[in-house]
């Protein structure tokens, strides 16, 4: 049974070609580590007594390097069910994901980065815990990382907000490498967010879900695109998706600048009918009009982000495009 893929025009495999797992790999600038990855997914998916039949997927993100031909190669030698989804530009790793979770045809699926930091080792335990334990979410968490000392402190930082504002659940250390049941998928697939926060839609659908630690290893090969202007944005999707407290906050702030107003007033008023003046000069006005033209520009500029948001799912522009689909 073929569908067709209403964002991107292309058919997507129906319900009767389903197999027991589809391994997702979003694909950017990864050429150099592209045939180990895949040779160690194999190896952890052939001959393992859990599944029946399996599918690999990689998404090219766009790639501006030979990532796509690498891609072609491992193809075109596979002994094993290989599928390439190929982006025309960089739309995203999440848009990636989800692409392959629309194409996929596991009952369960795995995502995977393509760089070897999450070790393909333990997809046999998370299989396990899917299938024996009947947990519907398996999330390898990071208890620790092989990397520098920024990007361990700025994503300590991003995961503890996220936990704080949004997320009691979200590991302290996040998460990229997991495993969900096929409702999960359909879950998220079924939210259609122009603006995904990923890791916050699974935690949302609230199954059974086990946790396995482990420490991402250090990049071979390359060097990260995930860079902060992009965690930054990830972020803001996390926050306003998910969390009142930008509106609390500003509310909080508004009230209590109002208060602040109301009693600096009475001390002005009594001030004034005992002939004293508190401040003299342009200085002390000129201080006040520029901290709470700040507070204004700011409280604009987190409104500006809910309607932003707000404007771009009414779009319904679709989440990624679709340059070609090679089964």
């Amino acid at each position: 049974m073929v569908r067709h893929c209403l964002s991107c025009g292309n058919t997507v495999p129906g319900p009767d070609d389903a197999v027991d797992c589809s391994v997702i790999i979003p694909v950017y600038f990864n050429e150099g580590s592209l045939s180990a990855t895949f040779a160690k997914i194999r190896e952890q998916l052939v001959g393992n007594t859990l599944i029946a039949d399996f599918e690999i997927i990689f998404i090219d993100d766009g790639s501006q390097d030979n990532s796509f031909e690498v891609l072609l190669e491992i193809k075109r030698t596979s002994d094993i069910p290989v599928r390439i989804i190929k982006f025309p530009r960089n739309f995203g790793q999440v848009p990636a994901m989800m692409a392959g979770y629309k194409h996929s045809r596991g009952r369960c699926v795995i995502n995977i980065s393509a760089d070897l930091q999450d070790p393909p080792e333990l997809i046999s335990e998370m299989l396990a815990q899917h299938l024996t334990h009947n947990h519907d979410i398996v999330i390898c968490t990071r208890e620790d990382r092989d990397e520098s000392w920024f990007r361990k402190s700025t994503s300590k930082l991003f995961y503890k907000l996220m936990r704080k504002l949004s997320f009691p659940t979200m590991p302290e250390g996040g998460f990229d490498y997991v495993l969900i049941s096929e409702r999960v998928k359909n879950s998220i697939l079924s939210n259609e967010e122009v603006n995904p926060f990923w890791q916050g839609q699974i935690l949302w659908t609230g199954h059974s879900t086990k946790f396995i630690p482990y420490k991402r290893l250090k990049r071979e090969h390359g060097t990260s695109r995930w860079t902060f202007a992009k965690k930054l944005k990830y972020l803001l999707d996390g926050v306003l998706a998910y969390s009142y407290f930008p509106m609390r906050a500003m509310s909080l702030l508004g009230i209590t600048v109002f208060f602040l107003g109301i009693l600096y007033t009475i001390v002005i008023t009594f001030d004034y009918f005992f002939g004293m003046v508190p401040f003299k000069g342009w200085a002390p006005i000129m201080i006040l009009i520029l901290t709470l033209s700040g507070i204004q520009m700011l409280m604009l500029g987190v409104i500006g982000e809910y309607l932003w948001r707000a404007l771009d799912q009414v779009r319904k522009r679709p989440l990624y495009l679709i340059e070609k689909v090679i089964e």
